[in-house]
């Protein structure tokens, strides 16, 4: 039932602040060695990709097969000077060939239980994760920088992805077939209007204006 609310306010509500604190909390930052060694301690276990100049000594080297991409599995110590007392116990390194798209892997991690294919496969299920973030990017409506620094360009680039996936939500959560693009323009011209959500993707009809090709802006125009 509306009550007043604005269709912007009952956007808010499939958004909860608690919620987006506690994302906040949880995924903060770049990952170094001194957080992978907080994993260990939390009896938890990661996968990430091997830093290239990464420096260390190798303690065991363990069979694999070479017809499955596997190049090598290595129980190993880091010997950098930073890289050893921020990660002080041996880590496991995999070594990958992918011959889809004839890349080299270098996969470190915590888990010596695993089979080696088995990391490997899971670090390669991140680029399911990496497509989509190319296809938000190519989605966003993002027509014009307020502010040209750094921070200015990913507080925007942040917003329009917190919009986009708000809207994601929003369709999922209302069962609707409407395609985001079509949500987000009904949107754009109801968002301070009082009337039940629903009403307003309902009722809006055909009038909505056709796709604009033109998702792309020059930074410095």
């Amino acid at each position: 039932m509306n009550t007043g609310r604005t269709i912007f306010s009952q956007l808010m509500d499939f958004f909860p602040l608690s919620e987006f604190h506690r994302c906040v909390d949880r995924y903060h930052g770049y990952i170094h060695f001194a957080r992978l060694y907080r994993f260990v301690l939390a009896a938890a276990f990661f996968v990430v990709r091997a830093r290239v100049n990464m420096q260390y000594r190798r303690r065991y080297s363990h069979p694999v097969d070479r017809s499955t991409g596997l190049r090598c599995d290595q129980t190993i110590i880091l010997t950098g000077r930073d890289s050893s007392r921020e990660y002080p116990v041996p880590a496991r390194q995999v070594r990958y060939f992918d011959a889809e798209h004839h890349l080299h892997l270098s996969i470190l991690s915590n888990n010596f239980a695993l089979p080696a294919l088995t990391l490997a496969q899971l670090y390669k299920s991140r680029w399911n994760v990496e497509l989509f973030f190319k296809w938000i990017k190519q989605h966003l409506r993002v027509k014009k920088f307020y502010g040209t620094s750094t921070n200015a360009v990913k507080i925007q680039l942040w917003v329009a992805l917190i919009v986009y996936l708000l809207v994601a939500i929003l369709r999922k959560r209302l069962a609707l077939q409407t395609s985001p693009y079509k949500i987000l323009q009904i949107l754009s011209v109801t968002l301070f209007e009082k009337m039940p959500i629903l009403q307003a993707l309902e009722g809006f009809g055909d009038k909505l204006l056709p796709p604009d090709a033109s998702n792309q802006l020059s930074l410095f125009e």
